[in-house]
């Protein structure tokens, strides 16, 4: 079969490779569709802690945002998974030990060994079929969602988990940095949350103009308008309650502290290219701000398939 197999930086190689074969509790699935993430370009050019990750595992097969449907069942897959040849399938995007502290406490996206699909663990989806191993925790995707928005699973399941970290309030000011696909499924996840404002901050205006067709009640520019004196003069100079950073930019991290009002909370999901410089007296002296971080996806993943199959 045909697969993007990573070898290093600036090395990815579309070449031949051989089928997975499956094994006890293990399914085999043909991928339907998988994404690219915003990590996976950063894989490619070397830039940021993942690459690093990587290069410990390489050679494997990238892509860790997939669907496929399931063509072969190991011993026991059947009954663990309630799957059948045919059923689409997903399989989160960490396979867990189970054995280490964070797996005993059932922080499974914590996982010491951390296992991830196509960056340091089992081959990923850029692929014709993949194996979802034993320990995988899989899911049946109803037959009648069409790839086309199942391959949206991982990231919405990674945006909730992100959402439900930054723990939204009726009467929060909201502000979501980045309009990719995380940050809009942030929006729409956070909408359900009904705070008091929700605000989109992004440098692309396109992205901005989907914001407003799902909802959002403010978009600002940061490379046009000061987005720290909009986001106070929203508030009358309070500033906003919660920021879900989703851009992966220094900048973004430097105006969420400004923007934030004192006892204010960061949550922090974008993976960056470098390190981030902030001032942590403003985080402690002057703010007393909570920083959260967010990875992957925990228990969300049922959710995100309801929230899909529903519309």
């Amino acid at each position: 079969m045909k697969a993007v197999v990573i070898y290093g930086k600036e090395d990815f190689r579309y070449q031949e490779v051989e089928m997975p074969k499956v094994g006890k509790e293990e399914v085999v699935v043909k991928v339907g569709r998988c994404g690219i993430c915003a990590v996976d370009p950063k894989i490619l050019h070397g830039k940021g802690y993942v690459p690093p990750i990587v290069a410990k595992h390489v050679p494997i097969i990238a892509g860790h945002e997939f669907i496929g449907e399931v063509v072969e069942l190991g011993e026991g897959a059947k009954e663990k998974y309630d799957l059948e040849v045919g059923d689409k399938a997903i399989a989160e995007n960490i396979v867990p030990c189970w054995k280490c502290h964070y797996c005993q406490l059932g922080l499974y996206h914590m996982c010491d060994v951390h296992k991830i699909f196509g960056i340091s663990g089992p081959d990923g989806g850029w692929a014709e079929y993949m194996k979802y191993p034993q320990g995988s925790i899989i899911w049946k995707v109803p037959e009648d969602m069409p790839y086309e928005i199942a391959v949206a699973i991982e990231p919405l399941a990674c945006a909730t988990h992100g959402v439900e970290r930054a723990n939204i309030q009726f009467s929060d000011t909201v502000v979501i940095a980045g309009g990719g696909a995380i940050g809009l499924f942030m929006l729409q996840v956070a909408k359900l949350k009904n705070p008091k404002m929700l605000i989109m901050s992004d440098l692309l205006e396109d992205r901005l103009s989907l914001a407003k067709e799902l909802g959002v009640d403010v978009v600002i520019n940061p490379g046009k308008d000061d987005i720290v004196k909009q986001v106070k003069d929203l508030t009358d100079g309070l500033g906003c309650d919660v920021v879900l950073e989703a851009s992966g930019a220094s900048v973004a991290v430097e105006q969420a502290v400004e923007m934030l009002r004192r006892r204010g909370r960061l949550m922090e999901f974008g993976v960056f290219a470098e390190k981030v410089c902030i001032d942590f007296s403003i985080i402690g002296d002057m703010k007393e701000l909570e920083i959260i971080g967010g990875h992957l996806a925990f228990h969300t993943y049922p959710l995100t398939i309801k929230y899909l199959s529903e519309g």
